[in-house]
């Protein structure tokens, strides 16, 4: 009878029914469940046909001797009274493993010493011959678990962790385990599937894990048959006979395996730099024939034209790791979820979530969810059956539209409305009825999230007569109008641009998180904006330059108009967009007034106010700024109107500016930051605390005649009353304040000023 040996085998954390299951079909008997790993009792050769086979498993582990241990003492002992010339040459290399604590044992290092000594004493030779250590690359990998006064010795068949196959050599920014993949393809029915000659598609594959991992399972291809070291290859207890038989055999499994029709394996990446790495990592793993990848967004996948196809849709969308990010997951599941209802009817799909609320919101219900852990994350698996009575969905058409097409039919026969497609319905003219064009159905909006809608609904009618009048493109749409949803939502012409104002601390993070999704589920639909139009930002309640702080690097600038001028702006890349759109009725009233003036711009940001001086034919516009980005932002935004001449941009501290300045100019528009300490100037700018001296500079500047208009949006502001006694100085908040912002009457504060 064959000799028998206990085995621990680990996995990642989660996995232990799987690989239970797993390794007993492969010969494990015995088999119980321990927290990442699990044991039995097996032969050489079912040890062998673990590490061929297992796709879950990290290590297969020989464990060689159990013994109770008190102290670091009895550790040395019970290793050195292992016959180690049975396992490892004199002049070999070793490295070992040390896991847990107690029994004198105070760290993991200190542990693996003592093992070290032990089996280095036992091998040295009289003439001084003795094993050395090698952490990459040894002969004997030895591993020893500490677990409540028992140490249990092993050897490492595995070598390295058997989830590195070997064939991915290059992988994406957060790449997803092997064994996790092949774990997740065994719960979401892949092998049932693959036997049926189901197909698999991957819309956001990233380099491809799923896919190779699918593929191996469909051709009979053992997961590291394809690797060449071995834990136990240096080992001398290794039968090189059993392991040739076992290795054969498998190569002889897998050469049949793709000698069989390809199934339709087909991946989707909309990252351009992640394709040739992914094709890379197929073509090693010898599965081009089996896989292709495309580059395409998650709405661009579909399944084979052919309307038998059938199978499993599976993905691992990105968790989502900067603020901002929770607009593009939340349209990047509800795309999805779309897509399948859309593509993949009677399919199966499987998601892979970091953020299961997510998953919610695909329109599609879950019919099984398993609990994974990737790394410390923990993870749900969502299967579902793409089937219509799954969808969570609202009506596929409109009250409008289906008033219409009730006014289109006899009154006492609506069946045309039941028939899409079909021309059996004739109107009262005798002619046939065209059916109204069915549209994908959105996500059933939450009662939360169609109260919201509505609210941005009732907004955009309330101010659609202004804006047609005005021909204004860019405005304010909603303000945290109602405060459990606490955004500021913008449109500029066909985009939207979302703030959302940090919530306080005494609201529960869930509820905010999920009242955000209901926020955003709901403004493409309300305001008719394709969801890829959306961008959102998060705004800390805060004085400070955070405003002027660069968020991220896309630069893509975006022209919009208001006043008969030209403007750019960019949604991405700032906290502000490069127009403040509160200010609008201060840039027209420049505009109105400054014909033949000379204009200077102070802390002119974009400089749009002056583009507006210049439009109203300014003489001249100087606009002073500390940022050089800005600054050539404002360059940009003269030149797009034809404004070159005539206007200078000055880069520099405004009050130092001032300082030195010794001309006159007819029209001053400041509104400085509430805040500012730039390393380009000196000191610290504070609006409330330095309002006189700045005014003061700015006045001394003012021709006779002159108008100075000052605002800022600091909401606690009170202008210094003594300012009053030398100046002639009008608030005027009010009349520079649109319809967009009514609702918020702190939005900024603003005076005309002007010499007594």
């Amino acid at each position: 009878m064959s000799e028998r040996y206990e085995l621990f085998l680990t996995c990642p954390k989660g996995l232990e029914g799987l690989l239970s299951e797993e390794a007993t079909a492969l010969g494990l008997e015995e088999t119980r469940e321990h927290t990442s790993a699990i044991r039995g009792v097996a032969t050489m050769e079912t040890a062998y046909r673990l590490c061929l086979w297992s796709r879950l498993a990290n290590r297969v582990l020989l464990v060689l001797k159990r013994f109770p241990m008190k102290d670091a003492e009895d550790l040395y002992h019970g290793v050195l009274d292992i016959d180690w010339q049975d396992h490892l040459e004199a002049d070999g290399s070793l490295a070992v493993e040390f896991s847990g604590n107690g029994s004198g044992i105070d760290n993991t290092h200190f542990g693996a010493l003592k093992v070290k000594d032990a089996i280095v004493d036992k091998l040295r030779t009289p003439d001084g011959l003795r094993p050395s250590v090698d952490k990459l690359n040894p002969d004997l990998r030895v591993h020893l678990r500490l677990d409540r006064g028992e140490a249990i010795l092993s050897l490492d068949l595995s070598g390295h962790s058997l989830h590195q196959r070997g064939y991915r050599l290059q992988q994406g920014a957060a790449p997803l385990k092997e064994n996790l993949a092949a774990a997740i393809l065994i719960r979401a029915g892949w092998p049932r599937i693959a036997a049926e000659g189901g197909a698999l598609a991957d819309p956001m594959c990233g380099v491809g894990t799923f896919l190779v991992e699918a593929a191996m399972m469909a051709a009979d291809i053992a997961p590291n048959l394809k690797r060449e070291r071995w834990g136990f290859s240096a080992w001398l207890g290794h039968v090189p006979a059993l392991w040739t038989k076992l290795h054969d055999d498998a190569l002889a499994r897998a050469q049949a395996g793709l000698a069989k029709p390809p199934l339709w394996i087909r991946g989707y990446e909309a990252d351009p730099r992640l394709i040739q790495p992914g094709r890379n990592n197929i073509e090693r793993a010898g599965l081009s024939d089996w896989i292709k990848v495309y580059q395409g967004e998650v709405a661009t996948f579909e399944p084979r034209p052919d309307q038998n196809q059938k199978g499993l849709v599976i993905c691992n969308p990105p968790y989502g790791e900067r603020l901002g990010d929770e607009a593009s997951l939340l349209y990047l599941y509800q795309n999805l979820g779309e897509r399948l209802r859309q593509a993949c009817l009677n399919w199966e799909a499987a998601v892979f979530t970091g953020a299961p609320d997510l998953g919610k919101r695909m329109g599609i219900r879950s019919h099984k969810q398993y609990a994974f852990w990737n790394g410390a994350l923990p993870c749900k698996l969502l299967l579902i059956k793409v089937l219509p009575d799954q969808f969570v969905t609202g009506e596929r058409r409109t009250a409008e539209q289906r008033q219409i097409e009730r006014e289109q039919v006899e009154p006492e026969d609506t069946s045309a409305l039941e028939a899409p497609g079909k021309y059996e319905k004739y109107n009262k003219n005798g002619n046939p009825i065209k059916p109204a064009p069915v549209v994908v159905e959105q996500p059933r909006l939450s009662e939360g999230g169609q109260m919201f809608a509505n609210r941005l609904q009732k907004n955009l009618k309330l101010l659609g007569k202004w804006v047609r009048r005005e021909g204004i493109d860019c405005y304010r749409v909603y303000d945290a109008d109602m405060p459990e949803y606490s955004l500021a939502i913008d449109l500029y012409h066909d985009w939207v641009h979302v703030q959302e104002y940090a919530a306080p601390k005494s609201i529960d993070p869930e509820k905010a998180s999920a009242r955000l999704f209901d926020a955003l589920a709901a403004i493409p639909q309300a305001l008719n904006i394709d969801k890829s139009r959306v961008v959102i930002k998060r705004r800390e309640r805060q004085s400070g330059t955070k405003q002027y702080e660069r968020q991220s690097a896309q630069g893509q600038f975006r022209e919009v108009s208001e006043g008969g001028v030209k403007l750019l702006v960019n949604l991405t890349d700032y906290l502000d967009t490069g127009l403040f759109l509160d200010h609008r009725p201060m840039r027209m009233r420049i505009q109105r007034e400054a014909a033949g003036k000379r204009f200077l711009n102070l802390y002119a940001y974009t400089a749009t106010a002056s583009v507006h001086a210049a439009k109203g034919g300014a003489r001249s516009t100087t606009s002073v700024d500390l940022s050089k980005t800005y600054l050539d932002w404002a360059r940009r935004n003269l030149s797009l109107n034809g404004f070159s001449d005539k206007n200078r941009l000055e880069q520099g501290d405004v009050m130092a500016w001032l300082e030195a300045c010794r001309e006159e100019y007819d029209l001053i528009f400041i509104d400085p930051p509430t805040f500012s300490n730039s390393k380009r100037m000196e000191g610290i700018f504070d609006v409330q605390r330095d309002q006189v001296q700045l005014l003061d500079l700015a006045m001394a500047r003012l021709a006779p005649g002159g108008v100075l208009y000052f605002s800022n949006n600091f909401r606690k502001f009170v202008l210094d009353e003594n300012l009053g006694e030398r100046y002639a100085v009008e608030e005027i908040t009010a009349q520079t304040v649109d319809p967009d912002f009514a609702r918020n009457s702190k939005i900024h504060r603003a005076w005309k000023i002007m010499a007594r």
